[in-house]
């Protein structure tokens, strides 16, 4: 754990429980905010991981309620905050969050996560013991985890481009809280959740589909949410990669009179005729908001080595190949700031992915097909025709997640149905886990204004037809023509591009085909033989659906299991 909090260690006791913590040192610097941290007075020890966004706020009230506080840190807040309303005191946090409070009279654990999932919380248990942690490979080198495939969670890695949602892993023997959960454990071991928060999907704003009036209201969510986001006691940067998400946040700081903002940009050399880096738009945003920019190219001989670096910072197996850009990325802004903003989550919550159209004009009983249709990597025959047959799920086990998920009361239309789905069971556990896992990989924190819990809220209530136009997160799009260049409003939509990983050119290929062809692989037999050799001798030809590589995939996942030594 020292990664993620290199500036503090501390541990606590008492009768069978135990609390471990690494700090990372962001609001209070002294010793004062020290973890693990107890109120003696209220009786509980708490572990705190993230952000509270409105401690000073809360801080406030509860000074009121006759609170005395002996620290400035927002973890004290969250100690007061529980011994004033108990588990329900989530319903006051705006922030992110994985925490866990012992009661000392009643032996009582209680675990919490934010709403949507932005800090992890991974948990293991037998008939002894229950632990848990913000990294699976920390419940790994404690010992006694079961190893084994879950057959189903195998099975929507390889369909939904490496996503695993909560509670399941890959492991048999790990799962996660989900997001917006508040778990109970008694002394005994017995636990009940409850789930705290989700937005209904329906029209029920009063803003009607004006949209003027829209625009305004989620200009002024927007910058409540990048204004909460620059509380800290460090210095705090933005991750600008000229897209329109991360372009909007440095023109609202800039707008709040940041001045000298420190904003950080990354490419890579070409490949097979794909660009590496879009600098001429962070180019663009950089000198018309006069940020103090960094720029980062990185050569293709480095990627071997950040490969393995990258997946070692992995809580779970990723296939997304920006994992390896954020990862080097990390690696230099951490030398400047400790605290950085970005646009992670803004395609889901506002619609700006290409495929949203053709899902959001499916009638609503054929939703989940049409999703299947345009998301899924592959259908369940094919996924079957990788695995070995013993931890190949049985049913289409993806598809059911999501004829579930679409079912579930509440969103209004296809669309509403689809984004719930997106924002609360599969975003969590692709690009939020990949910043958080990237970035404190290097003892950096990652705020995403854009997962502001009322921001989604009232995005949620948006009308589908003003998120779906001009292209997607067209309400986005109106505020960036009024204070972005229009070259980056109007762009082509862009992503985080690693062409040697994309186009599995060397030297990166040079390591899948030891990973794949070595001894503990060849033992562990997850994958069909003939399968992995097909791949291999055409590693540039086998694509997804949507065009990702399919031997990445595999082979993201056989270097992960190597890389943390599972057998």
């Amino acid at each position: 754990m020292e990664d993620r909090g290199p500036d503090g260690r501390g541990a606590w006791s008492q009768g069978s429980v135990a609390l471990g913590h690494r700090r990372l040192k962001i609001i209070d610097l002294s010793e004062s905010g020290a973890q693990p941290m107890t109120d003696p007075h209220l009786g509980i020890t708490a572990v705190f991981n993230g952000c509270l966004y409105n401690y000073r706020e809360l801080r406030g009230r509860l000074e009121g309620l006759g609170h005395r506080f002996f620290s400035d840190s927002d973890t004290e807040v969250l100690l007061k905050a529980y011994g004033q309303w108990g588990h329900a005191c989530v319903e006051q946090l705006i922030g992110m969050f994985a925490f866990a409070v012992a009661e000392h009279h009643t032996g009582r654990v209680v675990l919490g996560r934010d709403r949507l999932g932005i800090k992890p919380l991974y948990l293991t248990e037998d008939a002894d013991r229950l632990r848990f942690a913000s990294s699976l490979p920390a419940l790994l080198a404690g010992g006694g985890v079961d190893t084994s495939f879950d057959p189903v969670a195998l099975h929507q890695y390889l369909t939904w481009h490496g996503t695993v949602p909560a509670p399941r892993t890959v492991l048999a023997g790990v799962r996660k809280l989900p997001p917006a959960t508040v778990r109970v454990v008694e002394p005994d071991g017995t636990h009940r959740d409850r789930c705290y928060w989700q937005p209904s999907y329906t029209r029920r704003t009063g803003l009607g589909s004006d949209p003027v009036r829209w625009r305004e209201a989620v200009h002024d969510a927007l910058r409540t949410a990048v204004r909460r986001r620059t509380v800290a006691d460090v210095p705090v940067g933005v991750l600008l990669s000229g897209g329109l998400d991360s372009s909007l946040i440095v023109a609202l700081l800039a707008e709040e009179g940041h001045g000298d903002l420190a904003t950080f940009a990354m490419g890579f050399e070409s490949e097979s005729g794909q660009e590496g880096d879009e600098f001429r738009y962070s180019d663009l945003v950089a000198r018309r908001f006069s940020t103090d920019h960094h720029q980062y190219m990185i050569p293709s001989d480095r990627l071997p080595a950040a490969l393995e670096t990258a997946i070692g910072a992995m809580s779970e197996p990723m296939v997304s190949h920006d994992a390896v850009a954020f990862h080097l990325l990390a690696e230099q802004v951490a030398k400047d700031v400790k605290v950085v903003l970005c646009g992670q989550g803004a395609d889901e919550v506002f619609a700006g992915y290409h495929w949203y159209p053709s899902i959001a004009g499916a009638a609503r009983p054929d939703a989940p097909d049409a999703y299947a249709d345009v998301y899924f990597d592959r259908p369940h025959d094919d996924v079957a025709a990788v695995l070995h047959p013993d931890v190949t799920a049985r049913h289409d086990a993806s598809r059911d997640f999501v004829r579930a998920h679409m079912a579930a009361p509440g969103a209004q239309s296809t669309l509403d149905a689809t984004l719930r789905m997106d924002v609360h069971a599969l975003m969590p556990d692709d690009p939020v886990k990949r910043v958080d896992n990237m970035t404190m990989a290097w003892g950096l924190e990652a705020r995403v204004p854009f997962l502001d819990h009322e921001l989604v809220e009232l995005a949620a209530a948006c009308p589908p037809e003003l998120k779906l136009a001009q292209g997607g997160k067209g309400v986005l799009k109106d505020i960036g023509r009024r204070i972005l260049p229009r070259e980056v409003v109007d762009r082509p939509k862009g992503y985080f591009p690693v062409p040697a990983v994309r186009h599995m050119a060397e030297p990166v290929l040079s390591r899948v085909r030891e990973a794949l062809t070595a001894p503990e692989a060849r033992r562990r037999g997850l994958f069909d033989r003939r399968r992995v050799a097909e791949l291999l001798a055409e590693p540039d030809r086998h694509r997804t659906k949507r065009g990702a590589s399919t031997l990445w995939q595999v082979a993201s996942l056989e270097i992960w299991l190597q890389t943390h030594g599972i057998n």
